[in-house]
Order: structure tokens, then C-alpha cells, then sequence
């Protein structure tokens, strides 16, 4: 399977008297680079999640963000900690007696003091647990959605692999007509000039055109780049790197064809090819 560097993935869940939430992002970049945005209360979980992610990329720009929002409690699930109401009243009466004058606390007082409402809350391992459980998620998810651009990016390469394989199909066929008609041409030009068009420097001139245009090689080339593509296309796997490696064979090998050109549909041949190439290049630029 072939994956791109693009990706999103957001995923949350609803805990006593918290929300807790995780989004995966990222974006093609020559390695791996993870940066991970946690809150206060789960940094101590950084490493954890750093290598739970790793495991799973190779290559990218990614950004997980875990985010904890404390709920506003209802009346329904407040509960008063009598045991601490009651210290509290002692410590008020005992106050009272050393400092006769002073008020005495009111309702409204008590309940503010600390831990005198009990408000619902998670325990830090269970946090830890959650978050671990909801990053895994988003990791598959996240997986899931690199996965289905990959498989576009795919189509878009293989459908470029055809329409170069049509221009090499097209061309390759006119090479001796080409060099044909060069002979003609050359051969007119000498008869033009009184010099014998059978003779020497013919065969001499005729040896050195067909050196500096056979293309042969280069489609040659072109084609086992292009099956080499399909072929790693096919293998799956991490293959920014080799598919970035045969872009620029190609572009090479379509950019010498140009230069050895003698004829206007084969320069056009060139420049479609290099065209297609330049699209393909920028496609293997967001593949893992």
C-alpha cells in the first residue's frame, strides 16, 4: 500500500467531568518530524505517545494535539464531603473562641472552600490510559485517510506512466523514417553541389547523424524507468524516495531525447514527456 504525507484524523471522547480530545495533521516534509502538543496534566505522557506514533510513520511533517477541557459540573453530580464540612466547623469554632468578634463563615463560604464539593474527575492513570487508547484511534484513522489519498496519487501516477509509454510508442517507430529522410536531404545537397552523393563523406556524414540521433537508448531507458515505477507503485511500502530517485532519471532521459531531436514531432514528443514527468515529480513529492 502506497500512503501520502497528507493526513487528518480527530477523534474525542466524553470523560466524568472532562472532555478529552486528539487530532493528528500532517504534511510531506523530506523526514520525519512529530511534534506533540500536550496539556499540563498529561506531559509526563509525551514520550509514550512519541513512540506509539513513530511506530507508525516513516516520513512527514506531523502534529498530534491532545487537548483536555474540564466540564462545568450539574447540581446532580456535586456531592457536599461532610467529613470536611465538619473540620471546617471545627476550625471556625476554634477560631471563635481565640477571636470572639469574628463572623462566622456562611453557607455559601463553606461550599467554595476546598474540597468541600466533590466535583466528578478522572484519576491521572486513567487519563493516561484514555489518551493512549484515543491516540491509537486517530492513528488508525489517520492511517485510513493517508491511505485513500495515496490511492489517488497512485491513479494519477499510473495514468502519467501510460500517457509516456503512448509518446515512446509513437515516436519510437519514426526513428528510421527520420534518419531517412536526413539522407535524402544530404544527399540532394551534395548532388546540388557537384559531389558525389554515393561516395565517402556521405557514408561519413550519414555514420555521424545516426550517432548524435539515435534516441534508442534513451527509449530504451525510458521504459524500464517507467516499468520500474509501476513496479514499486505496486510493491507498496515507503517509496517517496525511490519514486523521487526515478523522476529524475526520467526527466534525464526525456531531456536528452529533446536535445537530439532533428525532427518537430519528436521535440514535441520531448517536451509532452517532460511535461507529464514534471506532473508526476510534484505527486511524489506527498508520498511516505
Amino acid at each position: 500500500m502506497i500512503l501520502s504525507m497528507t493526513g487528518f484524523a480527530a477523534v474525542a471522547a466524553e470523560l466524568p467531568g472532562a472532555a478529552l480530545a486528539v487530532e493528528l495533521r500532517s504534511v510531506n516534509h523530506r523526514f520525519l518530524d512529530l511534534q506533540v502538543r500536550l496539556p499540563d496534566e498529561l506531559r509526563g505522557l509525551e514520550a509514550t505517545l512519541r513512540d506509539q506514533i513513530l511506530g507508525e510513520l516513516k516520513r512527514g511533517k506531523v502534529e498530534c494535539r491532545v487537548s483536555l477541557s474540564r466540564s462545568a459540573p450539574d447540581a446532580a453530580s456535586l456531592a457536599v464531603d461532610l467529613a470536611r464540612v465538619g473540620e471546617l466547623a471545627k476550625a471556625a469554632s476554634d477560631v471563635a473562641k481565640g477571636a470572639p468578634g469574628a463572623r462566622p463563615l456562611s453557607v455559601g463560604e463553606i461550599l467554595r472552600w476546598p474540597g468541600v464539593l466533590a466535583e466528578p474527575s478522572v484519576p491521572p492513570d486513567e487519563l493516561a490510559a484514555h489518551a493512549r487508547r484515543l491516540v491509537g484511534e486517530a492513528l488508525t484513522d489517520f492511517s485510513a485517510s493517508r491511505a485513500r489519498e495515496g490511492a489517488k496519487l497512485v491513479a494519477t501516477l499510473v495514468e502519467r506512466c501510460d500517457a509516456i509509454e503512448a509518446q515512446v510508442a509513437r515516436v519510437a517507430p519514426r526513428i528510421p523514417a527520420i534518419q531517412a529522410t536526413y539522407a535524402e536531404k544530404l544527399g540532394a545537397r551534395l548532388r546540388e553541389a557537384g559531389l558525389d552523393s554515393d561516395g565517402d563523406r556521405l557514408k561519413q556524414e550519414l555514420a555521424l547523424f545516426a550517432t548524435k540521433v539515435d534516441v534508442a537508448e534513451e527509449l530504451s531507458r525510458l521504459g524500464a524507468h517507467i516499468a520500474e515505477v509501476r513496479r514499486v507503485l505496486t510493491a507498496g511500502g515507503a517509496a517517496g524516495k525511490r519514486l523521487d530517485f526515478l523522476m529524475q532519471e526520467l526527466h534525464r532521459e526525456a531531456n536528452t531525447l529533446g536535445s537530439k531531436s532533428v525532427d518537430a514531432e519528436l521535440s514535441q514528443a520531448s517536451l509532452e514527456m517532460k511535461v507529464l514527468i514534471e506532473q508526476m515529480r510534484e505527486q511524489v513529492q506527498n508520498l511516505e
